[in-house]
């Protein structure tokens, strides 16, 4: 058994870590569903949905930032090398990126095709891209394929977490569990 890691993340960082990526999995389902449905209005209301969960989501990615600039990230464990530190951070900066990349795909594609983002049918976003149907088609394939890129991304996170706490055995999953001291 390797040696186990004490320090962990801060509270608010564990908090935006968990409801991030709850709220990532239902975004994602959320718009694998749109595109079964035919036009209606349930599909109307889940593209509302879908679009004020991605402003959502880019809202707390800024806080997630500002978190992690002023608060102490735990060091990785010594049995690491560091190659797979490397990785690690490489990652971690993948997920910031494709956080951050898909909404604003997303919102792009909605202005490319002409359509308001209205964030909880109360916030209008301004239109990111002039309308253009072209555009939008493009930018509907960049949004897709930014969705499967960060689905996977989180599938190798979350398998990546289960190598070091199955197998290395070393604390690294306790860094980010809910609750506790």
């Amino acid at each position: 058994m390797k040696s186990a890691i004490n320090a962990r993340y801060a509270k608010s960082a564990v908090l935006l870590h968990w409801l991030m990526a709850f709220l990532i999995i239902a975004c994602f389902a959320v718009g694998l569903k749109i595109w079964s449905l035919p036009l209606s209005p349930l599909r109307l209301k889940l593209i509302l949905g879908h679009k004020s969960t991605g402003i959502l989501i880019l809202s707390l990615l800024a806080l997630r930032v500002l978190v992690r600039l002023f608060s102490k990230v735990p060091p990785l464990p010594d049995h690491m090398g560091p190659g797979e530190q490397r990785l690690a951070h490489l990652g971690h900066l993948a997920l910031y990126l494709l956080m951050l990349a898909v909404p604003l795909s997303g919102w792009a594609m909605s202005s490319a095709f002409g359509i308001p983002v209205v964030a909880f049918g109360v916030v209008h976003l301004p239109a990111l891209l002039p309308a253009d149907q072209a555009l939008g088609e493009q930018l509907q394939l960049v949004h897709r394929g930014l969705n499967l890129l960060l689905a996977l991304t989180v599938i190798g996170h979350v398998l990546v977490a289960l190598k070091h706490h199955f197998i290395d055995r070393d604390g690294m999953l306790n860094r980010m569990r809910l609750g506790g001291s």
